[in-house]
């Protein structure tokens, strides 16, 4: 299945905060957490991550910093800052909304004739 751009860019930001919440992690590894969190569905490349990474630490809601790999490697780590953890809470609390409309519409509960048929 292929997902459209549209939706995958609307999940975006609480997918990455949601799994900085998790614990620090460096671009590769988030990449690789949210192919795994889809199980495959959701693949993201680098010229989207990055980004959006750039943008959430302009925001204040990440912070970055350089670190050494097991290789050797540099990369950037990033963790949520304090306004972070805040900002998934309320990314969580929208996205629980449209999560309920869009169950309550495809359930047949979203309208007054499903209401009655409820009721029945």
């Amino acid at each position: 299945m292929r997902i459209g751009k549209d939706l995958v860019a609307a999940v975006a930001t609480p997918l990455v905060l949601g799994i900085l919440a998790e614990g620090e992690s460096y671009g590769y590894a988030i990449l690789q957490r949210v192919s795994e969190l889809s199980e495959g569905e959701l693949e993201w490349s680098d010229g989207m991550l990055y980004p959006l990474l750039h943008r959430l630490e302009r925001l204040g809601y990440v912070e970055a910093s350089w670190g050494i790999s097991p290789t050797g490697r540099r990369r950037r780590h990033y963790r949520l800052s304090p306004s972070g953890h805040a900002a998934i809470a309320e990314q969580r609390r929208q996205w629980e909304v449209v999560s309920d409309a869009l169950n309550r519409v495809w359930d047949g509960r979203g309208s007054a004739r499903a209401d009655l048929a409820w009721a029945e």
